[in-house]
């Protein structure tokens, strides 16, 4: 079947999506082939025989559609795409998790999983309503991270909670918290670090829930961005207890 018939721009939807861009095609190839339904190459790449092979070894289709490519991503210079399944992936519970509450920004949602797969903190929780993770925005600012987490949604906090109760939650807080100290890191390998938006952060009701902390600043700022504020707190938690 022609491929082009079977794919369209994406929606949220679809049980598939797209994966904008040669490294994360590649990154997603070599963590998850099984997930992959197509590859698409433009005739402008420069790799080709790379990636072909790539493609064979995996048993991947391969096409040759510059007008499809351009069509998918919206962008002139997309060499490379790759369509694949969206899949569940439970959190693990006797490993540490990144929480965020009603994400909404796509780029920091990427970038977050990025950071969160080079800390070794694999499992990351959603709370809903959130930005789309299957959105393409999201998977290419992950730079092919998220397929290497588990990613669990939950409609309210407290569900995550009552699932996930043998943790100990640490509320990423603006005040009232313990400064983050690289000197004095809770040793646990169950912690889940909670996060709130981009605009609000976490509501009053977290001031009950764990241990909070505050991230050390200059009065030059507000706050930390919301992938800046995750990836300092994932880096202490993460080296504080010997995951990298």
């Amino acid at each position: 079947m022609d491929e082009r018939i079977k794919f369209k721009t994406y929606k949220k939807d679809y049980d598939y999506s797209y994966m904008i861009g040669a490294f994360g095609t590649v990154e997603l190839i070599k963590s998850s082939p099984g997930l992959v339904r197509a590859v698409y190459i433009h005739s402008r790449y420069q790799e080709k025989q790379y990636l072909e092979t790539l493609c064979k070894n995996a048993e991947i289709p391969v096409c040759f559609d510059d007008a499809f490519i351009t069509k998918i991503s919206l962008k002139d210079n997309t060499l490379v795409l790759a369509v694949f399944n969206k899949f569940k992936r439970d959190l693990r519970p006797d490993e540490p998790h990144i929480v965020l509450v009603n994400p909404t920004d796509m780029g920091n949602l990427g970038s977050i999983m990025r950071t969160a797969a080079g800390c070794n903190i694999r499992n990351l929780a959603i709370i809903l309503p959130s930005a789309d993770v299957w959105h393409p925005k999201t998977i290419r600012a992950s730079m092919g991270a998220l397929f290497k987490l588990n990613v669990q949604f939950f409609e309210q906090f407290e569900e995550y909670q009552r699932v996930f109760s043998n943790h100990r939650y640490f509320p990423f807080v603006l005040d009232g918290g313990a400064y983050l100290d690289m000197r004095n890191v809770p040793q646990t390998r169950r912690f889940s670090l909670i996060f709130g938006n981009e605009a609000c952060g976490l509501d009053d009701r977290f001031g009950f829930v764990g241990s909070r902390i505050k991230l050390p600043q200059t009065g030059a700022v507000d706050s930390y961005n919301l992938s800046v504020a995750v990836g300092i707190g994932a880096f202490v938690f993460a080296k504080g207890n010997n995951l990298i």
